[in-house]
């Protein structure tokens, strides 16, 4: 049953009791882990389709052919087990799944709805009842299932909900940034440096457990980090560009802050959206400096992008994991592939090596085609 004192209008905390992520680097948390305490970026040629005839041929991909929606199960059971649930326990969570799409389902002509039947397939795979919700808003989808999760748990409309996300590098996606010329031609990501040349894209699978407060500790479940605030704001300036000042990502902030009951100045990290591609990072640099104030060249900030590479639909959940893990640890990644400063992207960018945690409170950032902005507030446990 769900919380009675969120029900009668006092909102309840919603924390982070389970995680489970896979990327570039392995299946695991480790993996990530590891590479983000060494600042190594996971780029190397793709082998799983052919690029003879693009301009880049590098990506951060898994070895072999992994299956969606394989994937994305392993990674809900890595983080039901996280959080502790039992098999009743899990049958009664809510899923929210956001994906891009199942290639491999796509090209099957008896195959159900591409993301529909990767979601239903993933919701039986590991023993949910519930038919799973669907987010496919470009590359704030995760963080919007995210921040719907949270209203649900603080609301009272739910005691826990299992949120993931995935994306596997795919030629049609990968040939359509190609041909687009917003991969990065160097082989590098470079957000917010001169010099910049574009994104490039990465394997990304996660799922995290969101569960009230109350619940959690009546349970006695281990607490990762605690959801403190989000935002979300739209902009519609352009079907592809962001908008040049940043306002939308700003008011996101700015609202995610004002959930949390936070200034900028409590704020000791930002995890960027930093996709390195020349208008996106100028305008969120201009997005983190309306938002913060004065604090915005006292906050460090970093893209993991720069090496784990852009997830789409799947990058905000990725990052959000990234985002607990690295408070957790107290050491913050590197903003990878930095060349020199761009007069247009003052921020205090993590550079050199990791940086010590000031403070347990991160910002994570997320902006999408279309005009779409998303915030989360995360406080390390």
């Amino acid at each position: 049953m769900p919380d009675q004192a969120a029900l009668a209008g006092t909102p309840d905390r919603v924390v982070i009791t389970g995680l489970g992520v896979t990327s570039a680097f392995g299946r695991g948390v480790g993996p990530l882990a590891t590479a983000l305490a060494s600042g190594t970026a996971g780029f190397a040629e793709v082998t799983r389709f052919g690029t003879e005839r693009c301009r880049v041929n590098v990506a951060a991909t898994l070895p072999g052919s992994p299956r969606l929606a394989q994937e994305i199960a392993a990674v809900v059971a890595d983080a039901a087990a996280c959080a502790g649930l039992s098999p009743g326990e899990r049958a009664q969570c809510t899923l929210l799944v956001a994906l891009h799409s199942d290639a491999a389902a796509a090209r099957d002509p008896a195959a159900p709805h591409i993301c529909g039947g990767t979601a239903d397939t993933v919701a039986a795979m590991c023993g949910l009842s519930k038919p799973p919700r669907i987010y496919a808003t470009a590359c704030v989808a995760a963080t919007s299932a995210i921040a719907d999760a949270a209203a649900m748990i603080s609301r009272g409309g739910a005691d826990r909900v299992s949120v993931a996300a995935g994306y596997l590098v795919d030629q049609d996606s990968f040939w359509l940034f190609d041909a687009g010329r917003a991969l990065a031609g160097d082989g590098r990501v470079r957000p917010f440096s001169a010099g910049r040349k574009g994104m490039l894209l990465g394997d990304g699978i996660a799922a995290v457990v969101l569960e009230s407060g109350t619940r959690a500790q009546r349970r006695d479940a281990r607490v990762l980090a605690t959801l403190v605030g989000w935002g979300r704001a739209g902009d519609a300036y352009h079907v592809c560009d962001p908008r040049p000042d940043g306002a939308g990502l700003a008011r996101a902030i700015t609202s995610a802050l004002a959930r949390a009951h936070l200034t900028p100045d409590d704020i000791g990290y930002v995890n960027a959206n930093g996709t390195g591609t020349p208008a996106s990072d100028r305008a969120e640099a201009a997005a983190l400096r309306l938002a913060l104030g004065s604090a915005a060249g006292q906050v460090p900030v970093s893209s993991t992008k720069s090496l784990h590479g852009h997830a789409l639909e799947a990058s905000g959940l990725l990052e959000f994991a990234v985002t607990i893990t690295v408070m957790a640890s107290g050491s913050l990644p590197v903003n990878a592939g930095y060349l020199g400063p761009d007069p247009e992207c003052e921020l205090d960018l993590v550079l050199g090596g990791p940086r010590p945690a000031r403070s347990r409170y991160a910002l994570s950032v997320n902006a999408a085609f279309g005009g779409a902005n998303t915030a989360l507030v995360v406080q390390a446990a």
